[in-house]
């Protein structure tokens, strides 16, 4: 792996037209229960054909040059749901909330204590490890951003739910280091969306979850999929209050919304998972460009602490572009790590 700016994804990448439903995943809100009707392969076949995806996307990202590679999120419906629904207290029956778009979706109905009854991802992990060389991170969702999702009729309040939500995604997390994962990463999403409610109790329930977990650490926060959400702030609703949080390493978005990067002062110590490719787009970045946008961290913060990645997950753009991006990713690094290793 390359120790100066090595490159990885944020963690989704598309899946196969046979393997899901696509117009499906376009045209609807992102699952927050399960949504079965999206797989196009029967029952009995479903995991095997899913298995296939998962080595057609990780040798897209070896053949693209990634350093730290995922496994795509093949296997799931929504980065979320999947987690969010193996946990005891869920009720079969959904709720329902507003969605960060302001529409309601159904939602995890929780009736009971959470609780990780059952591993959800280690398998994922295992397929990884035993099937790539590189680096290879896996992501969760996160407490604050699964209480956010649910409907609340058991717990006294979100504060509550988010660290009963935060224990049970520790014990999952450990189980994938275990397992074989290298970088654990916790997707957060909500933290911007809500960022009032947030400043309450989430990076209390953030830390729970990480407490004890080998780092690196990473944790991903976003404006949301630019398919759904097209307008970018040009600055985070919450992210110096990470400072406070453990986690190594932050996801951020910077190629979209041309983020004010003076912000990344404020997180003394922090690695940045530095989003330089923009999923907004089907265009693809030539690496002059993604160089430049590399360059414009070093301001703020040194080389050593930047990870060069796509804005978000890419599993809404086609894997033709997909590809092309992460090529271009790869190389706009290397031209950047060029100039860094000949200074």
């Amino acid at each position: 792996m390359n120790t100066l700016l090595p490159t990885t994804i944020v963690g989704s990448y598309p899946q196969p037209d046979w393997l899901t439903d696509r117009a499906n995943l376009k045209g609807r809100l992102p699952p927050r229960v399960r949504a079965h009707e999206m797989w196009r392969i029967p029952a009995q076949f479903l995991e095997s054909a899913q298995d296939d995806a998962t080595l057609l996307a990780v040798r897209d990202m070896e053949r693209a040059g990634i350093d730290i590679v995922t496994d795509g999120e093949i296997r799931r419906e929504s980065y979320s749901n999947r987690l969010a629904t193996s946990f005891s207290g869920i009720d079969k029956e959904p709720g329902s909330a507003l969605d960060r778009t302001g529409h309601a979706n159904p939602v995890p109905r929780v009736t009971g204590p959470i609780r990780r009854i059952a591993p959800a991802e280690v398998r994922d992990v295992q397929f990884l490890r035993a099937n790539t060389d590189r680096m290879i991170k896996i992501t969760l969702p996160g407490p604050f951003t699964m209480a956010q999702q649910a409907q609340n009729d058991f717990y006294k309040d979100d504060a509550a739910l988010a660290m009963d939500y935060a224990a049970a995604v520790n014990e999952e997390a450990k189980a994938l280091k275990a397992a074989g994962a290298d970088v654990i990463q916790l997707d957060e999403p909500y933290l911007q969306a809500r960022s009032e409610k947030a400043k309450g109790y989430a990076i209390t329930a953030i830390n729970r979850a990480l407490d004890g977990v080998p780092g690196p650490t990473a944790l991903h926060l976003c404006f949301g999929y630019a398919h759904i959400v097209h307008q970018r702030p040009t600055g985070y609703s919450f992210l110096p209050e990470l400072a406070d949080c453990t986690v190594e390493q932050i996801s951020i978005e910077t190629a979209q919304s041309n983020l004010d990067l003076s912000v990344l002062k404020s997180l003394p110590g922090k690695s940045f998972i530095l989003g330089v490719i923009d999923i907004g787009s089907a265009e693809i970045e030539t690496p002059e460009i993604v160089a430049a946008r590399i360059r414009r961290a070093f301001d703020y913060v040194p080389p050593e602490r930047i990870i060069p990645a796509p804005d978000c997950g890419m599993k809404y753009i086609s894997r033709e572009a997909a590809f092309g991006k992460l090529t271009a990713l790869a190389a706009g690094a290397a031209i950047v790590r060029r100039e860094l290793e000949g200074r």
